[in-house]
């Protein structure tokens, strides 16, 4: 499963090789200074848009980049797990949208 790991310093999004290969993704760090907004999202059906590259299986596993005229998003998403929407600014992606037990926790700290 998709590992979040939250420093002082940074956020670094972390995919088993499965992952990787399924979702053509690579691991991803954002410095803490990139993060405009971070939202805890229960039903994430309407939240991915534009064309996939990637694995999708809808209302299961989304898993990859989501990509739309001026947004690109990192996708990584399970059925009934909580999800939590990160906006990004200066970064290689717009938006991290990523499944994690730990959504709401997550959340309070980047809040």
């Amino acid at each position: 499963m998709t590992d979040l790991a939250l420093t002082a310093d940074d956020l670094a999004v972390r995919f088993t090789p499965a992952e990787k290969a399924l979702g053509i993704l690579r691991n991803v760090t954002v410095p803490r200074t990139a993060i405009t907004s971070a939202v805890l999202v229960r039903s994430w059906r309407r939240e991915v848009r534009g064309l996939r590259v990637g694995l999708g299986l809808p209302g299961i596993r989304l898993l990859g980049t989501w990509r739309s005229r001026g947004h690109k998003q990192l996708v990584a998403l399970r059925r009934d797990v909580p999800a939590v929407r990160i906006g990004l600014v200066g970064a290689s992606y717009d938006e991290l949208l990523v499944s994690t037990p730990d959504a709401e926790r997550l959340v309070a700290e980047l809040g």
